[in-house]
C-alpha cells in the first residue's frame, strides 16, 4: 500500500487524481499521514475485513497439508504444513497418509520469521514438523498428515505422483564423487516432488543415476541447480521418453533406457507417448512450421484464424521428436514470434528401434538411443560425423560404427597417429622400408585390441547439436 503524505492538498482532489491513475474505487484509498501516523488503525481495520479467517473444524481428526520440505543436517528433513482440520500436539504419533510412514512429533511449532515451537498446533495455523526423518522420499510435497490414534477418514484431495516425461543419466564427472551426488539429489528432491531418480550404471561412464524430468527446462534446471548450490559438476546423457514394449508372451514393460529394449524376437509392439502442440504465429511462417513438425513425425489436426495475420495450428506429434532441439528450430524459423504449449493425449504404435553406437566394435550405452524407422539412417550418420570431430586422434585407429542390431547402417574412421618410421632409411632396398612398415603395422594391431578409447564429455550431448 502506497503512503501519500499531502498535508495542505485537498483530500478530495488527490483522490480524484489517484483514481485516474490507478483505477480504483474511491472507497479503497485511505488517507494517511507520515506526521501524525493517522489512518493505521483504519488499515488494520480494512486488512481484517478482507483477508478471510481460515475455515475448519478444531474437533475434527487432524488433517494437514504438506507444502514443502527443508534438510538440516542435524535434525533431518523439516516438514511445512497448514492445519485444516483438528490440531497436533509435540509428542503425538502422527502418520503421513499417502507414504504410510509413521512417525513420533518430537518438535512443532508455527512458522513467523523465525520457528516459534509449541506444545499444539491448531486449525488454521501455518507450521513445522520435526520427527528425524532422513530419507526424502518419505516426505512428498502435497501429502497429507493425520494423528495415528484418531485418523481423517479421507486424505485432502488432489495429491498425485508427478509422472516424468523425460529422461536422462546423470553422472558425476569424477566417480568418487558418486556418493555426494547422490546427497545432492536427495536434497533437490526435498523442494522439488517432480524430481524421479533411481541409480543406474554405465560401461563407459560408471555409476550415476537415471532421473526423470517434467520437460527440456526442468532437466537444464536440475543440472544448473546441482552445479551452482552443491558444486557439482556432472555429465547429463542424451533425454529420451519412457516407451511401453508390449512381448510375444503378453508381458508389458516401461522402457526408460535404450539398453532396456527387449530382442526384437519377443517384442511384439512398442507404444510412445504422443502430445497435442498448439503453435500460435504469424500466417508468414506457417509454411516453414509446418514442414519443420511434419519432418518430426506431425500431423497436422487443424489450423485457424485468429486475426488475419495471427494462425493457431494444431498438431499431433511423437514427445521424443520435442525434446531435443524442436524449440530452439521453432523459435529460429519464425524469427522469434512462434509461441508453443502442448500437452499429453496418450500412448500409439510406433516403429522404433535401437541405434547403436559402436566404438572399435564395442557398444556405448550412453550414447545409444531409440530412434524411429524413418530417421535412423541419417541420425546413425550425423552421429558418427559428430564423434570424429570430438574424438581425439590416438595411437591406434578407431572405427565410429552406427548399427540396428547386427547390421552397420553408418561407419567413421579416426585415423591413428603415425610415426614416421622410414625416416632413418636414407637408401638401400625397398623391402627394408617394408619391413620397418609391417612391423608398425603389427604393433598398431596389437595396440587396437588393448587400447581404450578415450570419449570426451562434449560427445555425450552432442546429439543434442546434430543440425
Amino acid at each position: 500500500m502506497n503512503k501519500i503524505d499531502l498535508p495542505s492538498a485537498d483530500p478530495e482532489v488527490v483522490k480524484d487524481q489517484i483514481v485516474d491513475l490507478v483505477g480504483c474505487d474511491r472507497d479503497e484509498i485511505i488517507p494517511c499521514s507520515a506526521k501524525t501516523g493517522m489512518g493505521v488503525h483504519d488499515i488494520l481495520k480494512a486488512i481484517v475485513k478482507r483477508v478471510p479467517s481460515p475455515k475448519g473444524d478444531p474437533k475434527a481428526p487432524l488433517k494437514a497439508l504438506i507444502f514443502d520440505s527443508v534438510f538440516n543436517s542435524f535434525r533431518g528433513i523439516i516438514a511445512y504444513f497448514r492445519v485444516m482440520d483438528g490440531e497436533i500436539r509435540k509428542g503425538e504419533r502422527v502418520k503421513f497418509v499417502n507414504t504410510g510412514k509413521e512417525y513420533l512429533a518430537d518438535e512443532i511449532g508455527i512458522l513467523k520469521l523465525e520457528k516459534d515451537p509449541r506444545q499444539v498446533v491448531k486449525s488454521g495455523d501455518v507450521g513445522y514438523i520435526i520427527s528425524g526423518i532422513k530419507e526424502a522420499s518419505e516426505v512428498k510435497v502435497g501429502d497429507t498428515l493425520t494423528s495415528t490414534d484418531r485418523p481423517c477418514e479421507e486424505a485432502i484431495k488432489g495429491f498425485e505422483d508427478v509422472k516424468p516425461m523425460v529422461f536422462a543419466g546423470i553422472y558425476p564427472v569424477d566417480t568418487d564423487e558418486y556418493e555426494e551426488l547422490r546427497k545432492s539429489v536427495e536434497k533437490l528432491q526435498l523442494n522439488d516432488a517432480s524430481l524421479v531418480f533411481q541409480p543406474e550404471s554405465s560401461a563407459a561412464l560408471g555409476f550415476g543415476f537415471r532421473c526423470g524430468f517434467l520437460g527440456m527446462l526442468h532437466m537444464e534446471i536440475i543440472q544448473e541447480r546441482l552445479e551452482r548450490e552443491f558444486n557439482m559438476t556432472v555429465i547429463t546423457t542424451v533425454p529420451n521418453v519412457s516407451y511401453t514394449a508390449y512381448l510375444t508372451n503378453g508381458e508389458t514393460l516401461e522402457i526408460h533406457n535404450p539398453s532396456e529394449m527387449p530382442d526384437p524376437n519377443y517384442l511384439d509392439r512398442i507404444e510412445e507417448p504422443y502430445i497435442k502442440a498448439q503453435i500460435i504465429t504469424k500466417s508468414e511462417y506457417i509454411g516453414a512450421i509446418m514442414t519443420l513438425c511434419i519432418g518430426k513425425r506431425g500431423v497436422i489436426m487443424g489450423q485457424h484464424y485468429l486475426t488475419t495475420d495471427r494462425v493457431e495450428l494444431t498438431f499431433n506429434m511423437p514427445l521424443a521428436e520435442i525434446v531435443f532441439d524442436f524449440y530452439d528450430k521453432l523459435k529460429s524459423i519464425s524469427k522469434g514470434y512462434a509461441s508453443f504449449d502442448y500437452h499429453p493425449i496418450g500412448y500409439m504404435e510406433s516403429g522404433l528401434m535401437k541405434l547403436y553406437i559402436r566404438l572399435n566394435a564395442e557398444p556405448v550405452d550412453a550414447l545409444s538411443a531409440l530412434v524411429h524407422r524413418s530417421h535412423s539412417f541419417e541420425f546413425g550418420k550425423k552421429m558418427c560425423e559428430k564423434l570424429k570431430e570430438l574424438i581425439t586422434r590416438q595411437q591406434f585407429e578407431i572405427i565410429i560404427q552406427a548399427s540396428i542390431g547386427s547390421k552397420i547402417i553408418a561407419r567413421e574412421t579416426v585415423k591413428a597417429l603415425r610415426k614416421d618410421v622410414t625416416a632413418k632409411c636414407y637408401g638401400g632396398d625397398i623391402s627394408r622400408k617394408r619391413k620397418l612398415l609391417e612391423k608398425q603395422k603389427e604393433g598398431k594391431k596389437r595396440m587396437r585390441q588393448v587400447g581404450n578409447v578415450e570419449i570426451p564429455q562434449q560427445a555425450f550431448m552432442a546429439v543434442l547439436k546434430l543440425d
